[in-house]
């Protein structure tokens, strides 16, 4: 291995634990986005009854505050691509990006409100469309992801099994029970969140064993003096 090469080694070993931290940062500043909106609509806005993007639908005054969330968790997981470059492969890397850039779409362009006001009928089909590629990535896109893990994955594709088995059951449940749209695409959520939020965690750890084995590679003298062995 050349010295540049070895040097940019280094580099991308350095700045991915910097990386993950910054998605799980993205990760809970969006999760918070979404929680609190609810409680800037009015009254007649139901968290069990109405979906997570009405509140940041047309026409609403504090619509920003979901629609940032949105923005926020686009590029979480935009981030997040590039810290897990390697575990999720071209195609795994592609559609999750996919996603990232819908869920973009979907903050740059509003639900109808749920609330009897004019509303764009466009920008509330060109959301539908963000909305439902983000569905479609990020079903693909775990799937893609858990077909690369090795043979000793465990638990963590269980997770994965289960983050698809919602991501095909919710939407289905939300389209033909109306009445608990809002909770179920909550709980979608919730999923997604806890799904990118644990791959940002297994970088972040990986990072660390990494930086630990560089250090004892690079000081195996001041590692035995330190622990006696």
């Amino acid at each position: 291995m050349s010295t540049t090469t070895a040097a940019a080694s280094r580099d991308v070993r350095t700045w991915r634990p910097v990386q993950a931290r910054g998605v799980v940062a993205l990760l809970l500043l969006s999760a918070v986005c979404v929680a609190v909106a609810p409680y800037l609509m009015p009254e007649s806005y139901s968290v069990v009854e109405n979906a997570i993007s009405a509140s940041g639908g047309q026409g609403i005054d504090a619509a920003w505050v979901a629609r940032t969330g949105f923005l926020l968790l686009g590029f979480a997981v935009l981030l997040l691509s590039i810290v897990r470059s390697s575990q999720w492969g071209f195609w795994g890397r592609l559609v999750m990006r996919i996603y990232g850039i819908s869920m973009i779409a979907a903050a740059a362009y509003a639900h109808k409100p749920w609330l009897d006001v004019p509303f764009d009928q466009f920008e509330d089909l060109l959301h539908s469309v963000a909305a439902t590629t983000v569905g479609a990535a990020f079903t693909i896109g775990v799937l893609l992801v858990t077909a690369r893990r090795g043979p000793n994955a465990g638990w963590v594709r269980a997770f994965d099994l289960l983050a698809v088995a919602a991501a095909v059951i919710i939407p289905v449940t939300m389209f033909n029970v109306t009445d608990v749209e809002g909770l179920v695409q909550r709980i979608m959520f919730v999923i997604g969140y806890l799904w990118f939020g644990a791959e940002a965690v297994r970088s972040l750890r990986s990072g660390a064993s990494v930086a630990a084995a560089t250090r004892e590679a690079a000081f195996p003298q001041t590692d035995t003096i330190l622990t006696g062995r």
